[in-house]
């Protein structure tokens, strides 16, 4: 299966380059710009993007590609219903968006840790792309399905699928 990554608007190399060494042991990776206008999904009074937007104008400039399209950025990601996401997928779809904005240790503690960031990006990662593979979220507080709605929720849960969701991404 091929993972496209998409940067947008994403300017840590490092952790680019970390999250394609991760994926690169289950998924053929391949680095692609998209031209995304994200200015239209921009809410001024939210100082946020709305990430079905974002979802929607890739889905238009992707249809050639063979495989899931996964957008990283640094954009702090809001759907109407909720204050912010830390990402959103179609479900059984191929089409996901990552934001570390909030995923950083400095939002909260004002302390830098790249361990931390890097850890709260894959579990993210393969959470967006668990949902793209079929995947709804688990109940299993060690399964990276599980939901989470705050910073902590990212934290307490596992890194990797149950034995019961991993057989959906990884055959």
């Amino acid at each position: 299966m091929n993972i496209y990554v998409a940067p947008i608007k994403f300017s840590n190399t490092l952790l680019l380059h970390d999250v394609f060494e991760k994926l690169s042991i289950h998924f053929k990776i391949e680095l692609i710009d998209l031209k995304i206008n994200f200015e239209n999904a921009y809410s001024a009074e939210r100082a946020q993007y709305f990430s079905t937007q974002i979802i929607s104008d890739a889905i238009e400039i992707t249809k050639d590609f063979d495989g899931k399209i996964l957008m990283l950025t640094e954009f702090d990601l809001f759907v109407p219903v909720l204050t912010f996401i830390f990402g959103e997928a179609q479900l059984n779809g191929k089409h996901s968006i990552v934001s570390v904005c909030r995923l950083h240790e400095e939002f909260y503690s004002g302390i830098s840790d790249d361990n931390i960031l890097l850890n709260r990006t894959w579990k993210e990662i393969f959470h967006e792309l668990g949902h793209n593979f079929g995947l709804i979220h688990c109940e299993d507080w060690d399964c990276v399905m599980h939901s989470s709605t705050s910073i902590e929720e990212v934290d307490i849960k596992g890194e990797w699928y149950c034995k019961k969701c991993v057989g959906s991404v990884i055959p």
